[in-house]
């Protein structure tokens, strides 16, 4: 290993030669292949000023330097390195370009020793004085925990609020007797917040977090409340709407503020709290949801989220930087739309909200050659391809293409959206089976929901831990007459299946990307994993509301047959109360419609894996110890 630098003179450049990644007892055979350090620029994750030991040497890796690294080596390095190099004019998508063309793999480390201050956002604070941290942009370590512990809060109510309808649906449709509008109730939640997703880090890097953050916060308090007080079941859908504005900005802003402050070496640990989380909230959304529903009413579901969001807002006002995450000079609200990419906007806003409602009209509440449902699928197939070309010139776009099309990134994003499409159909559709097929109640149906949903957290932790432990980024049929306990866990290996790969892909994504990029990467991944849980439970919906009425037209039989299939389309409770004769046809017809929808799921889930299975990914670097 090169020395490190005289501190009395400039340290000559190192000529580019193979260096040996460092091996250690966590380490496989294959760990120790040779890197060019020429890679190291191309990979390299930006690290900002207020982590002073984690700034490189000039002849060394930052991920082999000792931890005692001190802040005089730093002020010393920004002598030799003239403290803003000539980089920084570059644009930001040429960096990523370079970066996408390098080959990584399993030996390669990220953090370079070059291009610190030119893709890196601004710090809190412009003056030189260092705060001996391990978090970035001068963050104490108490101030810290106060932004992550109220990031996490507020995590956790969009998670509970976005699991609530997976037990309560049935009870909130049949209430206002539209049970084949269920599936609208979870679509119009997830169509907004994925269609405002990627508005939201381009925004962020223009404005910073702080404004967009604390007005994600506000816009969900509001919609809870109007969700709560609902009187038709328009209302309500509309309502769920702009929850999925709010609740979308919490977690995708929440998401690029902890990659502004913590290191991407140890990103694993805070994304597994991040995962806790959200398998604490999903899990008690899910179970509680049903519970509320039957015995306090469901419109307290949403009354009891109104306190703590708001309480959320006045702490992200006070301890978030009002700078935090402004790449460049500080941007005015109009200038920062005159800058905004509208046109990618409207385009991908359009192209989304007519796809999800092609897909959940057609078959359910209108037929397959209804014009409406024909023009959607059509204006979808027409705007989405505009959108692609308009993001190919323009200046910033809103979804940057060569995250889509090149490896490691393209993969990644598009196995989250298979994977988001299969666990959210089974987390929409289960409890239909377990209400329709063995006639369990809605507090029951989501208690089954519990340890799975535990189980894709606890794994999910696991991966965290695992990844900034090991620097590694790669590591059925259901019967009616099976045992109760066996429901409860044959939906734990899709959960386990879920808890690996979203943590570990979303952490495979922010290493394999410049720090410039965090923002408009966290939002396009947080997009298309969206659009996979719309598509999921739309996808879902079409396959059973369109096998379930084709079953029901095979297998109910005798004088009233055209009422009975109305009336348990409508209403999943009257299956209960049909007579025996009748109820034993319907619970048929709704597993076999049930049974293709999850057979559906086995299949794009296998595709998923063959996504990710080729690709290769660098390994995070570790720093040397004294």
């Amino acid at each position: 290993m090169s020395p490190v630098s005289d501190p009395g003179r400039a340290a000559p450049a190192p000529a580019p030669v193979p260096v040996p990644v460092r091996s250690n007892s966590r380490s496989s055979d294959s760990d120790g292949s040779v890197v060019d350090p020429a890679e190291f620029e191309n990979l390299s994750r930006s690290l900002t000023t207020g982590a002073h030991f984690l700034q490189p040497e000039s002849l060394e890796s930052a991920m082999l330097r000792p931890s005692s690294y001190k802040a005089s080596h730093y002020l010393h390095d920004e002598e030799q390195e003239g403290v803003i190099s000539e980089a920084e004019g570059e644009d930001d998508s040429e960096i990523s370009e370079d970066l996408d063309n390098v080959r990584p793999h399993e030996g390669t480390p990220l953090i370079s020793h070059s291009r610190r201050h030119s893709i890196t956002a601004r710090s809190t604070t412009s003056a030189v004085t260092e705060i001996d941290t391990p978090f970035l942009n001068n963050t104490s370590p108490t101030r810290f925990w106060f932004i992550f512990s109220q990031i996490l809060t507020a995590y956790f109510i969009s998670c509970f609020d976005g699991t609530i309808m997976a037990s309560s649906h049935p009870v909130i449709t049949s209430y206002f007797n539209a049970s084949n509008s269920a599936s609208w109730l979870s679509t119009a939640f997830l169509l907004t917040s994925s269609a405002f997703q990627p508005l939201l880090g381009r925004l962020s890097d223009a404005l910073g977090r702080k404004p967009l953050f604390v007005g994600a916060l506000g816009i969900f308090a509001a919609a809870t409340t109007w969700c709560a007080l609902a009187n038709s079941i328009e209302s309500f859908i509309l309502g769920r709407a702009f929850c999925g504005i709010g609740a979308g900005g919490v977690m995708t802003i929440g998401s690029i503020i902890v990659s502004d402050l913590v290191p991407i070496e140890n990103r694993g640990v805070y994304q597994s709290y991040i995962n806790m989380n959200y398998g604490v909230g999903s899990s008690l959304g899910a179970a509680a949801g049903g519970a509320m529903a039957d015995y306090l009413g469901w419109r307290w579901e949403f009354g009891v989220q109104i306190p703590p969001l708001l309480i959320c807002m006045v702490v992200a006002w006070i301890a978030i930087p009002d700078d935090l995450g402004i790449q460049g000079e500080r941007k005015g609200v109009w200038q920062a739309l005159k800058e905004f990419d509208i046109r990618g906007s409207l385009l991908l806003t359009t192209a989304i909200t007519f796809v999800i409602l092609g897909l959940n009209l057609g078959g359910n509440v209108l037929p397959w050659s209804h014009p409406f449902v024909i023009a959607s699928l059509v204006i979808f197939a027409i705007t989405f391809p505009v959108f692609l070309w308009v993001e190919s010139w323009v200046h910033k776009p809103i979804m940057p293409l060569h995250l889509l099309n090149r490896q490691p990134r393209g993969n990644l994003i598009f196995s989250n959206v298979i994977a988001a499409m299969v666990a959210n159909s089974i987390l929409f559709n289960i409890p239909l089976y377990f209400q329709a097929v063995l006639l369990t109640s809605a507090t029951s149906s989501g208690l089954r929901l519990i340890i799975p949903t535990i189980a894709a957290s606890s794994t999910g932790t696991f991966v965290g831990f695992a990844v900034t432990w090991t620097g590694r980024l790669k590591p059925g049929f259901l019967q009616r007459d099976l045992p109760s306990w066996v429901y409860l866990f044959i939906l734990l290996p899709s959960s386990i299946g879920q808890g690996f790969q979203f943590p570990g892909t979303f952490m495979a994504i922010l290493a394999a990307s410049p720090q410039a990029e965090q923002a408009v990467v966290t939002s396009t991944l947080m997009l298309w994993r969206s659009l996979g849980q719309v598509l999921g439970v739309a996808s879902s919906s079409l396959v059973v509301q369109n096998a379930l009425l084709h079953y029901l037209k095979q297998y109910v039989t005798g004088e009233g047959r055209d009422e009975i299939i109305r009336r348990v389309r409508e209403s999943v409770e009257e299956v209960a109360k049909l007579e025996p004769k009748y109820r034993e046809q319907v619970i048929v017809s709704y597993e076999a419609a049930l049974r293709l929808t999850f057979i559906t799921c086995a299949v794009f889930a296998f595709t998923s894996v063959v996504m990710i299975w080729p690709i290769k990914l660098p390994r995070l670097g570790v720093r040397k110890h004294k």
